[in-house]
């Protein structure tokens, strides 16, 4: 239920701010490359992040976890799959997701 509770949220979120980054294309750029960046460091450590990552998404498996290897669109991919949502919302979720994972770094 709480994961269902945290999915919603994050879709919420994404929803009131994605007006903003299609208006703004330098941000949506700043974003990407801040982006590669954090993907750069979870490749690095994915054997700590697959914790993190099994917590946020509690139906991927061990063996989803072993076939993405810290590649994002993998991630987008497995979530997409494994929660029946579109590829849109597993974007939104995953750069949700994202985001905190940068602040703990």
């Amino acid at each position: 239920m709480r994961s269902i509770a945290i999915l919603v949220a994050c879709a919420a979120v994404t929803v009131g701010t994605l007006p903003m980054i299609v208006d703004t294309p330098a941000s949506a750029q700043t974003t990407q490359s801040d982006s590669k960046v954090i993907w750069e460091k979870i490749k690095g450590s994915w054997n700590q992040t697959k914790g993190a990552v099994k917590e946020q998404w509690g139906k991927l498996t061990d063996d989803d976890l072993l076939e993405i290897e810290g590649r994002r669109d993998q991630l987008v991919g497995k979530i997409q799959t494994r929660y029946g949502i579109t590829r849109e919302q597993a974007e939104a979720q995953v750069s949700t997701w994202e985001k905190t994972r940068a602040r703990d770094m």
